[in-house]
């Protein structure tokens, strides 16, 4: 296969797959730092590279999941709280190998939506690589998590943008 025709191949496959569908099998740190890796090439304005991002696994899952379900039960009105999501918070996490928290950092140096879409690539980057990988993944927007700054010790010019879920996933031969 030719590099475009490589290049292709992962873009046309590149899919979002949910914890559900993960295998819970462990995913090497080597591949890990790889997809964090290649988000360091998404285009950005100034330079400013916007992006902040961490690897949590294990023990920082289970940590993660209950600030989580602390948060949505504090911010959620009692007649709109649904048990359901609380219950799903942990066991989207525990069927998780890695999540990397999206977190913008603003320069003040360029527009906040030119950060915003310089980590918005560099998340593209990160899906592409994990569909090379055979990795299952997806980014989780929920509002909940604008409030983890003080879980991910987010300085003030910091914003969560969501949760990037990565996990092992039954593969078939081509």
């Amino acid at each position: 296969m030719s590099v475009v025709e490589t290049l292709q191949h992962l873009i046309e496959n590149r899919r979002s797959i949910y914890p559900k569908a993960y295998t819970q099998q462990e995913i090497s740190s080597t591949v890990l730092e790889a997809v964090l890796r290649s988000a360091n090439f998404a285009p950005n304005h100034k330079k400013t590279r916007p992006w902040r991002f961490q690897i949590l696994k294990g023990e920082d899952l289970g940590k993660l999941s209950s600030e989580i379900q602390s948060l949505y039960q504090q911010q959620t009105p009692e007649k709109l709280f649904l048990q359901k999501k609380y219950d799903d918070f942990a066991l989207k996490m525990s069927q998780t190998s890695a999540i990397i928290p999206i977190v913008v950092q603003y320069s003040d140096l360029v527009p906040k939506w030119e950060e915003i879409a310089a980590v918005s690539m560099a998340v593209q980057n990160m899906y592409l690589t994990c569909t090379a990988h055979q990795l299952g993944c997806y980014w989780s927007s929920h509002p909940i998590f604008h409030h983890l700054g003080g879980f991910l010790k987010l300085e003030e010019n910091q914003e969560c943008l969501g949760l990037f879920y990565i996990g092992t996933i039954e593969t078939t031969s081509e």
